[in-house]
């Protein structure tokens, strides 16, 4: 039987709950995140469940080793969580340099970060939680004490990723990955229980210790011998010294909402800029040709401009402020034309990410997001840990003198980015949309959609996409209309179809009322995806 094949198109509808909701990209993770706020938790117990659930569930896009952002509705503010890694303190670029690397590299140790996830969930925990992450992470420690069955999407990309790493991958320092995630030399087919006893126990310290084993404990030992034996950049003190950031989330409004996200070193700011430019325009009821056009060319300059500027906050040379200014959408704005631009950003890589909303009865409501990027990270797993490494330090600039460029201790140009919308000062509610570059895409066209074209929030989410790739290169999905792609390619749009929705992101909302408290709730067709209710 073939799990990955849909000859009919399905629908979803949009699932109601009174006293709370998670939706994430995996059953298993969602529930688990239900299950927390059954026992007592609130919202932000919920979120730490999923997300620690998620690195056993959904290993293919993040993992322990990685990074979390989150944005917090509590108590009437919103409050954000940079929990972003950065550079070791011994690499540079003249030190790469000397190992023979013209660029930075995708895998191996030279890309590793400090991870700031299990950061994230100690933070989360102390500052906003009710219950001990012995709780909260115990779910995470069954399924990977136990094992469960590979979903359907989470074995192709496993698949994926084993054919890409089995060829790319060849030091033994990468023995350990395809020890935890390819055993018997080959990756879990879907259907198939797949367990990580070393998962568990590792989690289970974190839980422990409130993740200071992690940073400066038996973990840290571990992660730090590894990193010295195959001659890394990542030391002990690298480890110790890290905290995540509590940030003030920034925002622009649009038609009378608006819409929050994490400040740099995250992309966020592209999707503000984008939203910024599309202020201006008059936006019919349902999309027509010229808004797709003004859509993609928005995005287009965006990008162009987080690529210039955005960086590690005090690395910057200009600030978000000034980048959200209506002078500078204007003056943008006033670039797009009847044809499409050739702007000036890198081509964007693909990336892995899980993303996930939770909200309870009392009000609180997390927007929460983690990563390994691109799929598995570095394709380094700490022996004996399950502990994956991200590869972050990717999206480093191999340039001194640009803002993004490569330093000691410098967090990098950031993809993964939680979203919130408000309205008047009330919350409306936590989304996003997973997925390296088309994270920004994702936010645009979801908020156009339920902002513009009053689309509820699973509609908002099923809605098909496209993405800018570069140059004029626009993918779409198998379903976009047909007129339009046809239409958009009069325009100079260099418009190709894909075969699924991959590439598209994967998105979760959650949407309160603001009368009746009721939480309406959407999850991603393009990936394993669902609502945990109650």
């Amino acid at each position: 039987m073939d799990y990955l094949y849909h000859p009919y198109p399905s629908q979803r509808v949009t699932v109601f709950a009174k006293n709370g909701v998670v939706a994430t990209s995996q059953p298993l993770a969602a529930q688990a995140g239900l299950e927390v706020l059954k026992k007592g938790g609130n919202a932000i117990d919920a979120a730490i469940a999923a997300a620690a659930c998620l690195t056993v569930v959904e290993p293919t896009s993040n993992g322990i080793g990685g990074d979390a952002f989150a944005l917090v509705w509590t108590d009437g503010k919103l409050y954000g969580l940079n929990a972003s890694g950065y550079a070791p303190k011994a690499i540079s670029i003249e030190a790469l340099k000397e190992r023979g690397y013209t660029e930075m590299p995708k895998y191996g140790f030279a890309p590793v970060t400090v991870p700031g996830a299990p950061a994230a969930w100690a933070a989360l925990a102390k500052r906003f939680g009710r219950l001990p992450l012995a709780e909260t992470l115990a779910p995470a420690i069954a399924y990977a004490e136990n094992g469960y069955p590979v979903s359907p999407v989470l074995g192709k990309y496993w698949a994926n990723a084993y054919r890409v790493y089995k060829e790319a991958l060849n030091g033994p320092e990468f023995a350990s990955w395809f020890a935890t995630f390819a055993p018997g030399g080959r990756a879990p087919k879907i259907g198939e229980v797949w367990a990580s006893p070393d998962h568990a126990a590792t989690l289970r310290s974190i839980a422990e210790t409130e993740a200071e084993s992690f940073y400066r404990g038996e973990l840290a030992e571990k992660i730090a011998t590894f990193s010295k034996q195959y001659g890394g950049f990542l030391a002990a003190d690298d480890l110790a010294e890290y905290e995540p950031e509590w940030v003030e989330p920034i925002s622009v409004s649009y038609r009378g909402y608006e819409v929050w996200e994490i400040p740099p070193n995250g992309q966020g700011l592209v999707a503000l800029m984008a939203l910024n430019i599309m202020s201006g325009f008059d936006v019919p009821s349902v999309p027509d040709v010229e808004t797709h056009h003004r859509q993609i060319e928005a995005m287009k300059l965006a990008f162009a401009d987080g690529k210039a500027y955005i960086a590690d906050r005090r690395y910057m040379s200009c600030s978000p402020d000034e980048l959200l200014s209506g002078s500078f959408a204007a003056m943008r704005r006033a670039q797009i034309g009847a044809e499409a631009l050739t702007p000036e950003p890198g081509t964007p890589p693909k990336g892995g990410t899980v993303y996930l909303a939770a909200a309870d009865g009392e009000g609180n409501m997390v927007s929460y997001i983690q990563s390994n990027y691109m799929g598995f990270g570095s394709g380094l797993v700490v022996p004996g840990t399950g502990i994956a490494l991200h590869n972050r330090g990717h999206n480093f600039a191999f340039d001194e003198g640009h803002p993004n460029g490569l330093a000691p201790r410098k967090k990098p140009y950031h993809t993964i980015i939680p979203g919130f919308l408000t309205k008047g000062g009330a919350p409306v509610g936590p989304f996003g949309v997973m997925g390296g570059f088309m994270q920004p895409q994702g936010h645009l066209q979801v908020i156009m959609n339920t902002i513009d074209f009053d689309l509820n929030p699973q509609a908002a989410l099923d809605a098909p996409r496209w993405q800018w790739m570069e140059g004029k290169t626009v993918l779409v999905e198998p379903h976009f209309p047909r007129h339009i792609a046809e239409a958009l390619a009069r325009k100079g749009h260099d418009i190709r179809f894909a075969l699924d929705g991959g590439p598209f992101g994967r998105g979760q909302i959650i949407w309160r009322d603001p009368d009746t408290g009721v939480l309406a709730a959407g999850t991603e067709p393009r990936t394993d995806g669902a609502v945990a209710a109650w």
